[in-house]
């Protein structure tokens, strides 16, 4: 309704369906998209996976399913091995940093907007950071600050709903984890406010 949310406990993409996996007890993302879906809120659904880690159990979920385009950007030489297929994964190389990351991300975004969802979900993972213990790609502070905004300011500008989940998050300092989270919810709130939603 107010076209953008952020759920600060949220984001368990490595959840199947029968099973959990890599500290992901259910996969939310899956049911939030299968209840809208069913309840004929939306028509399609995009996920949009930027944790270091592939979103593999909501890739696995809905491999068949022409109502949810499924995009992981991920650290190709990381957990989860092997990968599931997505509808279209980014496998980075260790050490990717900003630049790379970014121009990356700005090609596999031009097939999530051609996908035209009702409701974008945003897996928002602290987790390519430079300094994380579990990732090996290296993003700034200020390259995961504008990776936020490439998703949810475009989303915002075509009008299309978010939810931001915050996935990942394992620096070795906790106050950077924190500081990462924080400036994702800023850009969500920035995001909606621009939308006129707020």
């Amino acid at each position: 309704e107010r076209g953008g949310a952020a759920h600060v406990g949220g984001g368990l993409h490595h959840a199947y369906a029968g099973h959990a996996e890599g500290f992901c007890y259910f996969n939310d993302l899956a049911v939030a998209a299968r209840v809208l879906l069913r309840e004929g809120r939306v028509r399609r659904v995009a996920v949009v996976d930027l944790d270091v880690h592939q979103g593999n159990g909501t890739a696995a979920i809905f491999r068949d399913d022409p109502a949810v385009f499924t995009l992981s950007v991920h650290q190709e030489h990381n957990y989860p091995m092997p990968k599931e297929r997505s509808s279209l994964d980014v496998g980075l190389d260790n050490g990717t940093g900003d630049e790379a990351y970014l121009a990356a991300l700005d090609r596999a975004m031009t097939r999530v907007w051609a996908f035209a969802p009702d409701l974008l979900l945003y897996q928002a993972g602290a987790d390519p950071y430079a300094d994380d213990q579990l990732g090996g790609l290296a993003l700034t502070f200020g390259g995961l600050e504008a990776r936020d905004r490439r998703v949810l300011d475009e989303a915002s500008r075509r009008r299309i709903p978010f939810v931001v989940t915050l996935g990942g998050g394992y620096a070795r300092q906790f106050a950077d984890t924190v500081r990462i989270h924080t400036t994702t919810c800023r850009v969500a709130l920035d995001a909606i406010a621009a939308g006129g939603r707020a």
